[in-house]
């Protein structure tokens, strides 16, 4: 009897901050891939549920959950929720996370430590809680959503790259420790993707859009559902033997120093 290694049917899949943007199109592919999805979100309840309201008219199973994933206790008191309600946490998902554009030079102590808490501690903090489950089961996935100031810095994002940097060896030493229990903990590091965000730089003419489409050998900014394929594949049993890796999803940036100014 053949096995499809990327059916997630009946799984239960965590993803922080999927109520919009890259987080809930990669949730969306684990839902369309039979995930049961169950999404964080912590700004407002009318725009969780509408997130939730969004899977469903999908035909995707979802729950929606409010809390800060930087408060520890809410986390804990959450996780026991949905575990409750919803079922074991098979797939968890760190992808909530901020950004601050400000130089360091005139960056305030506590909108660092807040990029720092957001983006580094609080997957810390919601796999802490969530690995327990795994551990006793002696199965689980866990996919931190890093980004190419991982490996790179650029002007005014300092924090975030620390944060990121950080993540991503933080990645490692969760499947360091994890592994021993069928535990696959890896990263997805995206490059960058036509989001709502990004829409008013993608336009002909707007230097970031020529740099970005320039430097990219793919010669595009990615599409959202780009990344689904990644999230499922760290999602399910095609990736048993897989730990510790950080997968970029970033059309060859990080394969090149750029394209000179004359391509021969």
């Amino acid at each position: 009897m053949s096995i499809n290694l990327f059916d997630l049917t009946g799984k239960v899949a965590l993803v922080t901050g999927g109520t919009h943007g890259l987080g809930q199109a990669m949730a969306t592919g684990l839902g369309n891939a039979g995930a049961i999805l169950v999404i964080n979100g912590a700004s407002s309840q009318e725009k969780l549920d509408a997130a939730v309201s969004a899977y469903k008219n999908l035909g995707i199973t979802a729950h929606g959950y409010l809390f800060d994933v930087t408060n520890e206790e809410s986390v804990k008191q959450n996780i026991a929720l949905i575990e409750k309600e919803v079922g074991v946490i098979d797939i968890l998902v760190n992808n909530a996370g901020i950004i601050k554009r400000i130089p360091l030079e005139d960056m305030e102590v506590a909108d660092f430590e807040e990029v720092i808490k957001v983006d580094l501690i609080s997957p810390f903090i919601v796999s802490k809680h969530v690995v327990k489950g795994m551990i006793a089961r002696k199965q689980g996935k866990i996919i931190n959503i890093c980004s190419m100031m991982s490996e790179l810095g650029r002007s005014t994002v300092g924090a975030y790259a620390a944060a990121k940097g950080g993540l991503k060896m933080l990645t490692k030493n969760m499947a360091t420790e994890w592994a021993k229990h069928n535990i696959q903990v890896n990263g997805i590091g995206p490059g960058y993707f036509a989001t709502t965000q990004t829409e008013p730089i993608r336009v002909d003419g707007h230097p970031f859009n020529e740099f970005i489409l320039g430097r990219t050998p793919a010669a595009r900014w990615g599409d959202p559902a780009d990344l689904q394929g990644a999230a499922i594949f760290l999602s399910s049993k095609a990736s048993d033997f897989v730990n510790g890796h950080i997968l970029y999803v970033d059309g060859g940036i990080l394969a090149t120093i750029g394209k000179p100014s004359n391509e021969i």
